[in-house]
Parts: structure tokens; C-alpha cells; sequence
């Protein structure tokens, strides 16, 4: 690369908007940045007065790369995207990007309650975001519990032929074999859909009536039946309701910083009553908190619908441009804005709280497992404090499907993007050591290729066999941590018993109850074995479902699925008549019956 000269650089700029580049000396990109004028703000890099944040930024800069778009939101787009793409080191970053669960009442003639979320827009109506699942599952339950709608999927629906144990609990009303008629179930919809619009007085009104009519009528089971879904109503509305909140939509996002560290928590509101909030830590080595929250709008928002209306604890730079983008987005109009008074400023407040508070519970957090780290150094020896750790385990039901699976930590704790699931083959049912030296072997073929940042140290569910297995493994792979250590239970498998077993030692080792180490070290086997049996489930539940129809001649993977999706999994099969079969497509008379004598030797 030749050498540069930023002031006759900046001369060639132009005036107009567009992205800048802040490359190093190996072409890789540090920083992504957006300008009303190139010129002008390109040159602010090159003078003297920068911060020291600046400053560190610039000492590693050795070309910059612009283009010239034709518009500023043209240039916020853009710069979204490269930000996206390349994840410059000193851009603001989001670690977590997941998509935010919703409540889905579908499109059917007797709409479907359940959970969703994925990047496409279901067939249906959407209610939320909801800051987690824990969230969306509670409301989803006590909505269902209230008005008893249905929950199961398209294809169950359809097959059923009598009620199933939902409407034995009380919380399905059984439209699927008539024992409510297609009116009261929509007058329930119209219910549920009220109550998550924030509307629920209105529903409260309506059970009210239909209470006292009842109770005049002498139906007294019915108005005590409307009694309790009063109550339990109720109960919702004071678990949601924010304190003095009118009707109003809107994201409510704070920001809180401490020194290098930021939290920024996002509440939704929705009909008035608040959802709950989620907190974001993102990566910001050089802009200010009102920076920072711009950068976070942009990039949480432009992949995903926003509300109407944005709240923010501190005025954002190019606010109109960025609700102009969001708007043209999304189809409607957006507003961004700072909140100064009133129940917006209040709902303000509290999200700012939430940052503060979850900000400082992080820090805390941080620094307690340092401390682990800095003790788990002196149990095992190490000549300096360990930054990655990784645990792998096998999970398996007598062989079959056997999963291993690898989890991260480190200093913040759990690192779960990094964390991986093998599927293990070609070793002998029951294999443990076969299945660990396999599953090491894949991950640290990748650690030597320099996909995948090597660990300090490796912890293995298991004792001297299974460290023995790895060491082979990673003979094999050509890498080798600084320690290997083997975690095995004690005598009657209680916590706090654990015997270490450290590659290159003869004798176990048995930390004290109480050290902080042994809980670190705990804490990380028993997050691999969650990970572990999790896949595990999920490998044996897909094999389970297809191999009762894989010895079906003629019946390939194509018209299994069918038949699995239209009945609504392996039992709806087993359920299903030679007639029902043969509705599938695909699947000729001749085929369902050999499918159904396959599944019902005897039978006919």
C-alpha cells in the first residue's frame, strides 16, 4: 500500500454525502463512518484537537476509502450495511441481534394463540415484541387459561376427533370437534385481541354484563365461571400496567454508561401497558452516549419493524433522517424523538433505571468472575490468568444419537454464539471416548485453521479415559490448550465432590466445597451438559419421527414429510385410516396401505 497523504486526500473529496472507510496497513477495515460532507468530515480526522479515543483510532489508520451516495439516508443505509458485514473494531456493535418473540393469532376461521418468531411474516396477526420468551409464553398461557383459545397446529386441528387433554385442563374450548360454535369463538378472538391492544376495560365491561345477565337468568355456574375469568383478567392488567399510562405505542430506549462499558435497555409499550425490557451491552470504543444510541437505532431497527414512535433518554444525532429511514422502511411514519415531560418522560426514566441497574449487576457480575478466573489460575497451576474456556460433553440414549457438544465462557460469562453442537458418526454405539476424541478433533482442525480463537483451557465431562481421548484428539489436530482438565462426579455424584483430573498429572485433584474455582468449573460442565442434552432431544425427536416410516417401500423423504406436516407429526399418523392417507398428496391408495400395515402389523 502506498503511503498516504491525507491532506491532498481530503482536496480530492467531494461535498456531497456518503461513507468513509478508516482502512488499516492490511486493508482491513477499523471504522465505517457516515457524512453529510466527505470533505468535511473526513478532514475533522486529520487535525489536531482529537480525542483520545480519536487518536487511538487514527494511530492504526493507513488509507481511507469514500463513496459518494446521493442522500444522507442513502449514506445511513449504507454504512448500516457495511457495519453489518465487517463488523469494524471500532464501530458501535450489537452483540445480540436476535429477533424478539411475538403473540400470533393466525389467519384461520378458528385462529391458532402461540408463540412466534422468525424473520417472515406469518399469515395472521402480531402482537408484541415481548422482551423474551419467558414473557410471551406467560401472557400466551394466561390468555388461554382466560378465554381457552386454541393452541395446536393447522394439521392436528384438522385430524382430531375428539378433544384432546388441553380442553380436559380448561384451557382449549374444542372448536376442532364443534363443542363451540364458530361466533363465541370469535367473540373470544375479539377478546384476546383487545386485551393484548391494551383495550381490556372494554372486555372487563362485556364480562361484566355477561355476568349479571347470567347471574338474573339463575345460572350461577356461568356467572361464577365469568367471575373468575374477571379475576384472572385483573390480575393480568396489574401485572402489565405502567403507572399512570394512557393508551400509547412506542419503544422506550435509555442509555447508562460506566467508563468502557454501556448498556442501553429497550421497553416496549403497547396499548399503554408495558411489555418489558430488554438490555443490550454493545461494543463502543469511540463514540459518546448519544452516539452510541443512534448507532443502536439504526442497527436494531433497520432489519426490523419499528413502532410509530421511539423514546430516547438523550437527543440522537440525525434523528429526523434516521425516522425518515425507518419510515420509508416500514411504510408509515416514524417518530424519534427525546421525551421531556409528561408519562412518556416517566416511561423514560424507568427504562433509564433498568440500564443503570443492569449495567451495574454486569459490572458486578464481571467482576466476580474474574475472580473465579483469577482462582481457577491457581488450582490448575497456570502461569497466567485464562481468558476462553471450553467444555464438551456427550449426551446420548443408549447409542443412539449421540451429540457432543462444545460451550464458551469468559470473563462476561457465557459466550452462546460461540457455543457448537456436533453430531457424532461412524464410532460404535456407546462410545463416549470415540465420540469425544471425534467431536475435539472437528472443533480443533478449525482452532489450527484460525476459524476459532483457541482456548486457555479445556474441560472434559468426564475422567482419565475420556482426558486420554482428548489428548489423542488433539495430538491428531496438532493443537494443545494449556491445560486439559477432566471433570468427573464423585462417589454419589453430589456437587461439590468433583475429582479434577489435569492432563499430565497422576493423581486427581478435589477443590474445597466452598472454592470459587470448583463453582466456575461447575458452572461450565453443567452448561455443556444442558447444551448437550438439548441437541441430543432435538437429534433423537427427528430421528424418532422418521424411522418408523423409513422401511416403507416406495415412501421417500419427499411424501414422508408430507404425510408428517399434514398430520401433524408421527402420532397423527399413527391415528390415520387408509382413506386419510391416501388424501395426502402424493401418497396413492396403494402407498397408504402399505404405510398403514407397516405401522399396524396385523391389523386388517
Amino acid at each position: 500500500m502506498t503511503e498516504f497523504d491525507p491532506k491532498a486526500f481530503v482536496a480530492t473529496l467531494p461535498v456531497s454525502p456518503g461513507v468513509y472507510r478508516m482502512l488499516d496497513a492490511a486493508g482491513k477495515i477499523l471504522y465505517v463512518g457516515k457524512a453529510k460532507s466527505l470533505r468535511a468530515r473526513v478532514a475533522s480526522y486529520f487535525r489536531g484537537d482529537l480525542s483520545p479515543k480519536v487518536a487511538a483510532l487514527m494511530r492504526h489508520v493507513a488509507a481511507v476509502e469514500v463513496t459518494v451516495t446521493q442522500s444522507e439516508t442513502e449514506a445511513l443505509l449504507l454504512e448500516y450495511n457495511l457495519i453489518k458485514a465487517h463488523r469494524p473494531r471500532y464501530n458501535v456493535i450489537l452483540r445480540d441481534d436476535k429477533s424478539f418473540p411475538y403473540v400470533l393469532l393466525s389467519a384461520h376461521e378458528y385462529p391458532r394463540l402461540t408463540v412466534y418468531r422468525g424473520p417472515r411474516r406469518p399469515q395472521g396477526r402480531l402482537f408484541g415484541p415481548f422482551p423474551d420468551a419467558r414473557a410471551v409464553r406467560s401472557t400466551t398461557r394466561q390468555l388461554q387459561k382466560l378465554f381457552r383459545l386454541r393452541g395446536c397446529k393447522d394439521s392436528f386441528f384438522a385430524n382430531r376427533s375428539r378433544p384432546c387433554l388441553e380442553h380436559q385442563i380448561g384451557r382449549c374450548s374444542a372448536p376442532c370437534v364443534g363443542l363451540i360454535g364458530r361466533e363465541d369463538y370469535a367473540r373470544d378472538v375479539e377478546a384476546v385481541s383487545l386485551v393484548l391492544d391494551g383495550k381490556s376495560t372494554e372486555v372487563t365491561a362485556r364480562l361484566s354484563a355477561e355476568m349479571e345477565q347470567a347471574a338474573g337468568e339463575l345460572r350461577f355456574e356461568r356467572a361464577a365461571a365469568l367471575r373468575d375469568q374477571l379475576s384472572a383478567l385483573a390480575q393480568l392488567q396489574a401485572q402489565q400496567s405502567v403507572a399512570g399510562a394512557a393508551a400509547g405505542e412506542a419503544d422506550v430506549v435509555a442509555i447508562a454508561a460506566a467508563g468502557p462499558d454501556t448498556c442501553i435497555a429497550l421497553m416496549f409499550v403497547r396499548g399503554g401497558q408495558s411489555l418489558g425490557t430488554s438490555h443490550f451491552f454493545p461494543r463502543a470504543p469511540l463514540d459518546e452516549p448519544a452516539e452510541v444510541l443512534g448507532a443502536f437505532l439504526a442497527q436494531h431497527y433497520l432489519d426490523r419493524a419499528p413502532p410509530g414512535e421511539i423514546l430516547t433518554s438523550l437527543p440522537v444525532p440525525d434523528a429526523e433522517l434516521l425516522a425518515g429511514a425507518l419510515g420509508a422502511r416500514a411504510g408509515r411514519k416514524v417518530v424519534v424523538r427525546d421525551a421531556q415531560r409528561g408519562r412518556k418522560q416517566r416511561w423514560v426514566e424507568m427504562a433509564r433505571q433498568n440500564a443503570e441497574n443492569a449495567l451495574r449487576m454486569r459490572i458486578a457480575t464481571r467482576a466476580s468472575l474474574r475472580d473465579q478466573f483469577e482462582d481457577l489460575r491457581l488450582a490448575l497451576g497456570l502461569e497466567r490468568t485464562p481468558i476462553r474456556l471450553e467444555c464438551f460433553d456427550i449426551s446420548h440414549t443408549q447409542g443412539e444419537a449421540t451429540v457432543a457438544s462444545c460451550v464458551v465462557f469468559g470473563h462476561e460469562g457465557p459466550l452462546k454464539p460461540e457455543y457448537r453442537r456436533f453430531n457424532i458418526s461412524g464410532v460404535a454405539p456407546g462410545d463416549d471416548y470415540g465420540a469425544m476424541a471425534q467431536a475435539i478433533e472437528r472443533r480443533y482442525r478449525r482452532v489450527q485453521a484460525g476459524e476459532v480463537p483457541a482456548p486457555d483451557v479445556l474441560f472434559i465431562d468426564g475422567g482419565p479415559g475420556q482426558v486420554a481421548s482428548a489428548a489423542r484428539a488433539l495430538d491428531a489436530a496438532g493443537a494443545r490448550p494449556a491445560a486439559v482438565v477432566g471433570v468427573a462426579k464423585g462417589a454419589d455424584r453430589r456437587a461439590g465432590q468433583e475429582r479434577l483430573f489435569l492432563l499430565g498429572s497422576e493423581a486427581p485433584s478435589i477443590l474445597p466445597g466452598d472454592s470459587r474455582a470448583l463453582h466456575l468449573i461447575q458452572r461450565i460442565r453443567d452448561e455443556a451438559h444442558r447444551f448437550a442434552i438439548t441437541g441430543h432431544r432435538r437429534s433423537r425427536g427427528r430421528s424418532g419421527q422418521a424411522s418408523a416410516l423409513d422401511a416403507v417401500a416406495g415412501l421417500g423423504p419427499t411424501r414422508r414429510r408430507a404425510l408428517l406436516k399434514h398430520f401433524g407429526g408421527l402420532q397423527g399418523v399413527l391415528r390415520a385410516g387408509v382413506e386419510d392417507l391416501a388424501t395426502v398428496r402424493g401418497v396413492s391408495h396403494a402407498l397408504a396401505e402399505a404405510i398403514y400395515d407397516h405401522l399396524h402389523p396385523g391389523a386388517r
